[in-house]
């Protein structure tokens, strides 16, 4: 059974704008965590919708601790195949923070930047398996 947050939480386009938010910025109207499968679906309010991986969410957290503090700070994150999400928090009007089930809890997922990586998910995923081979690293196989 999926964790839901509630779509009450998500806010209106009159709402103050937040980490680059503009009115025409795509808002979650509705986030369910499906823990079976490990896989957070995400409602816009453009009638997009997506599934993204809890690993997928977890190598791309927005966090320091991945992206470091400035540009080839980057930190490839290697062993996330299982990696599950624990919990969803909100974060004022703008964001969430995911909490995965290695402890990190760091990253906190705006509106747009959701958004944006739900939207290059072929290639960003692409671009990460591309980096763990560059490193020398494979995913292990999960069933």
């Amino acid at each position: 059974m999926p964790i839901i947050l509630l779509s009450s939480y998500f806010y209106k386009k009159t709402d103050i704008f937040m980490s680059g938010l503009t009115p025409n910025s795509p808002r979650p109207i509705d986030i369910k965590l499906h823990q079976a499968s490990r896989l957070l679906e995400i409602k816009f309010d453009n009638n997009t919708e997506c599934m993204l991986s809890c690993e997928f969410l977890r190598v791309y957290s927005p966090s320091a601790e991945v992206k470091g503090h400035g540009p080839g700070q980057e930190v490839l994150q290697i062993g996330k195949e299982d990696i599950n999400i624990t919990a969803i928090e909100p974060v004022g009007n703008y964001a969430v923070r995911l909490v995965f089930s290695d402890g990190h809890n760091t990253g906190l997922y705006s509106w747009d930047y959701l958004y944006e990586i739900a939207s290059n998910y072929e290639a960003l995923w692409l671009e990460y398996l591309g980096k763990l081979s560059a490193a020398g690293h494979t995913r292990k196989n999960t069933a």
